[in-house]
């Protein structure tokens, strides 16, 4: 019974460690990243499968971005890092 008890208890825990708390999905898109109105229509079949490439956009602010993508298995991109980076000779 006891054995019986322990299993129900980790099988609760283990069941409560769900993927949300990790950003399986990537960072949400802001005007100007390549997938801000959705999917690219074509799908990258050369590229390796968790391969990554940068982006650089300037932002509706007029800020300049930095954003890195992957390649997820099903072919599509997901945002995986974004940084804002120094404007030297704009405005800021």
């Amino acid at each position: 019974m006891r054995f019986i008890a322990t299993s129900v208890l980790c099988f609760g825990l283990l069941a409560g460690c769900t993927s949300s708390n990790i950003r399986s999905e990537g960072l949400s898109p802001i005007p100007g990243s390549i997938i801000y109105k959705g999917q690219p229509h074509t799908r990258l079949t050369r590229s390796p499968i968790g391969s990554t490439f940068p982006h650089d956009f300037t932002d509706e602010w007029g800020r300049r971005v930095e954003e890195t993508y992957i390649i997820r298995p099903d072919r599509t991109l997901a945002i995986v890092d974004r940084q804002y980076l120094p404007d030297f000779f704009g405005k800021n």
